[in-house]
């Protein structure tokens, strides 16, 4: 079972995929939204191709940790997929995972115009590496 994790935007989404194990994040692209009823088709075939078991949506909290208008955007949209995908559906803290993805495209010296074709899918795999390891740190924590 893998979980997916999504970098939401108003026009294009983030996405990226665990490994079976859920020990690895890969980026899995951008989709472009097209309206609620092409988006649904697509959610709900992602999650039959890759058997997907859980969700993890990046919440865009402002740096003291408050919400605003972009967070409670996400809060919707995280409750809109919990409404037919039958699945968890967890927010995950994603203060500057955008600059992060940007550092790293910097890094590979892939340009500006170029990165931002890949800042979204790359800042998704972020959310995700960051959710899979609390998961592995707090499993290694519980009491046997």
């Amino acid at each position: 079972m893998r979980v997916l994790a999504i970098d939401h935007g108003d026009k294009k989404i983030g996405l990226a995929l665990s490994d079976p194990l859920q020990f690895t994040a890969q980026p899995l692209g951008c989709y472009e939204v097209r309206g609620k009823k092409a988006d649904k088709a697509h959610y709900l075939s992602l999650v039959a191709d890759y058997d997907i078991s859980e969700i993890v949506v990046g919440l865009p909290l402002h740096m003291d940790g408050t919400r605003g208008e972009r967070a409670l955007k996400v809060e919707a949209f995280a409750d809109w997929l919990r409404s037919f995908l039958g699945l968890p559906v967890f927010l995950w803290d994603e203060r500057l995972t955008t600059r992060e993805a940007y550092d790293i495209l910097r890094l590979q010296n892939i340009k500006q115009r170029e990165a931002k074709k890949y800042k979204d899918q790359i800042a998704a795999g972020i959310i995700l590496s960051e959710y899979l390891e609390s998961k592995r740190l707090n499993k290694e924590r519980a009491p046997s």
